[in-house]
This record gives C-alpha cells, structure tokens and sequence, in this order.
C-alpha cells in the first residue's frame, strides 16, 4: 500500500531527472536505494557520418605525387578558367647542313579573354625560336584570339629571321633535276586579320599583310636560277576573307569542318614589284571522329598567284605542315595544289600517333598543269599532348627521292 502510494511521485521524479544530462540521480524503490549517472550520446547526422568516412577513406589513399613523371603523364588539365593565360615552353637541340648546331624552342599558350564563358573554345598563341651557333636565327609567333562569344576573331602570324637555304630555281623540271644554290634569307612577315560571324559559322573579314624579303650571298647559279629578277622585295597587301568553320578546338580539331576562301591584293605603289600583283588561297578541312582517341584528318589546299609574282612570294612545296618530308622552297611555282589524310591516334594517356598520305603539284598556270608531275607524299609521326589537346608532333616524311624529319608545335591542320 505505502508503494502505491508513492509510485506516483517516484514515477515524476524519474523524468525530470532524466531530463538532466549527466546528473546524478537517486530514486527510492520500497526501502532499496539505487544510484545511476545518464549520459546520452551526441545525435550525428546522417550526412556528417558519409562525410566522416568519406574523409577517412580519403586520407587512407595514396596520395600522387606532383613530380616530373606525373606533369609528364597527367598535367593535360585545362587550366584557362583559373589562370590569365596558361604558358609552357620545350626546347631542344637541332642540325642542320646548312646552320649547324643550334638550339629551338617552342611555346604555347591557352587563355580565355572570358573567363566565364566555358562555351566558347580557348583562344591560342605559339612561340617558335631557333637559333644556330653560326649566327642564324628564326623566330615567329601566331596565334588565334576568340571572343564576342566567338562571335569576333583576331587572327595573326609574324615571322622574322635570317638563314641560309638552298636554291634550285622556279618550277617542277628545276626542283627535280637543277643542282641546288646556296644563299641566305633575311626576311620579315606580318599577317593579321579580323573575322565577324555573319551566320552560324560563317565569318567574314579583312586582313593587312607585310613581307619585305633579301636574299644574300648567291653563287652564279643562284644568279642565274632568278633570272633577271631582283633580290630583295618588299610587298604590303590588304586582303578579304571568307571562312565557314565549325571546328571544336582549332589547335587540334576532332571534329568539324573548314572551309576558307582568302584574296590577297599587293598594290604597285605599296611595294618594289613594279605592277599589282593578287594571291588566292583556299583551303578545305574535315574532321571525324571514328572511335575512342581516333580522328581522321582531310586537307585539301591551293595557292594561286598572278604572273609576276617575285620568286620569294612564290607558293612552295613541303616544309612542316603539308607535303611533310619535302624541303621547303625546292619544288616552287606560280601555282600549287595539294591534299592529305592523316589518321590519328591516341595511344596511352597523352602519347599518340599518326599516318598520314598525301600528294601535290607545283605549275605555272592551269593550261600547264600536268598529272605526271604529281609528286607524292607519306609518313608518320610521334605525338605527346603538351598541354591539354595542344600536341608536340615529331614527324618524319617521305616523298620522291627525299624524307625528312619535323619537329613542331599545334597539328599540322
């Protein structure tokens, strides 16, 4: 009965003193007396305990070492959103015959003029620079500049430099069976354009060329391979140009395709060449993916100049970018017209490849063109992705009787 009595009040007693955390408490049961000390246990949400052991199996990882290895095989990140422009450089030895030993450097750069714009692609520039113990030297910087929402464009490429180069006259029969010159250039080149989209694509623009050009140091054969012409020139020129360009990335595309007409003329009183000459170019690029680290590449590429045009502004066969393993300035004509396929692959991590095949032809004038003086081109190349999609190529080519090594910056179109 006395139990009763008091199981109310014990009842009372024991939920307001549970109520107080970490507080001793005495409760009185029939004549027993018991002590007990409550602590509860701290509430932890859901979301801190996954971050908890998202951080403990985080600091349990091994962690990548930020070495030189590691730049080598996983820096291609793209950096232009949180850098003004994101620059490295590579150098390395080279030979020559003609300039010997010397050192070249190349640079590229990644920048956004936007940097809150991720739709529109990064703009580009490179750097090249060549220097030989013998006193030659080459230097030149291009690039693309994109903004307006790629909507404006800011096209540009100058070059200056002095080295010595062979000679063998004008024409596809003098390049094939002259015996070569020797002489060395010393020239400057300025191109610079602005293009506006229009239409989906579609751009239209002008541009301001500069090229003053002296050629030093000729034997009698390299006299007698001008003939009668001057040899130093200095033109300037304004030109038009219309351009359809869908490309996703210009240093090196994986789709898309470009198509550029571009009309050049160099008027008699802004230059030496005693008449008004005119320079048409076109080019016809298609981009496609095939399957995962592949692309297949088409180019196709005319030059055509009036009559006249001085032996220095002439269009040239091979060099670094089309007709790869050819001397450049060999083969030289009023005219030119070339195409290529080039299938490239993406190997492991940033190594790649690509084979390439091609063909061109150098004539005087469209009644003079000949098939059986198409010259044939193929070859081959090493790929290291230097910065994120911008590629350092070592190629080496083969065409009729000759190859040749190319070592450059950005893909060849």
């Amino acid at each position: 009965m006395v139990f009763r009595r008091f199981l109310p009040a014990v009842v009372c007693c024991f939920l307001l003193l549970s109520a107080r955390a970490q507080q001793d408490t005495l409760c009185v049961r029939g004549g027993d007396t018991l002590r007990y000390r409550y602590t509860p246990l701290p509430a932890t949400a859901p979301a801190a305990q996954e971050q908890q052991a998202l951080t403990r199996e985080t600091q349990q990882q091994p962690k990548r070492k930020d070495n030189f290895w590691s730049r080598i095989f996983h820096g291609n990140v793209d950096r232009t959103f949180e850098k003004k422009i994101d620059f490295s450089f590579i150098g390395a030895p080279n030979y020559s015959k003609e300039a010997s030993v010397g050192i070249g450097v190349l640079a590229s750069g990644l920048y956004r003029v936007d940097r809150t714009d991720s739709l529109t692609p990064p703009s580009d520039v490179s750097f090249f620079g060549n220097f030989s113990l013998s006193g030659f030297y080459m230097f030149g910087v291009s690039g693309n500049t994109l903004f307006n929402h790629n909507r404006s464009r800011v096209i540009y490429e100058v070059s200056f430099g002095s080295k010595p180069l062979e000679f063998w006259g004008i024409g596809y029969e003098a390049g094939r069976f002259n015996q070569s010159a020797d002489y060395i250039r010393k020239q400057v080149k300025f191109d610079a354009g602005y293009l506006y989209e229009v239409w989906r694509h579609l751009y239209v623009g002008g541009s301001v060329l500069f090229s003053h050009t002296k050629g030093t140091d000729f034997d009698d054969r390299g006299i007698d391979y001008l003939a009668g012409q001057k040899l130093h020139y200095t033109l300037s020129g304004i030109g038009m140009t219309l351009q359809y360009d869908s490309r996703d990335f210009i240093p090196a595309p994986e789709r898309g395709t470009f198509l550029m007409v571009k009309q050049v003329i160099y008027p008699k009183g802004l230059g030496n060449s005693g008449k008004t000459l005119y320079k048409t170019t076109a080019t016809a690029d298609y981009y496609q993916r095939l399957w995962r680290g592949a692309v297949l590449a088409t180019d196709i590429f005319g030059e055509f100049n009036s009559s006249g045009m001085p032996w220095c502004m002439l269009a040239e066969l091979g060099g670094g970018y089309r007709m790869r393993g050819y001397y450049l300035g060999r083969y030289i004509d009023n005219n030119i017209l070339s195409c290529q396929i080039e299938y490239r692959q993406r190997i492991w991590r940033r190594i790649g490849c690509a084979v390439w095949g091609g063909a061109g032809n150098v004539f005087s004038s469209f009644e003079r063109f000949r098939w059986d003086q198409t010259l044939p081109n193929y070859g081959l190349g090493l790929r290291w992705e230097f910065k994120r999609r911008v590629n350092v190529r070592i190629d080496y080519g083969f065409g009729r009787k000759t190859s040749g090594l190319v070592f450059n910056i950005n893909e060849a179109f």
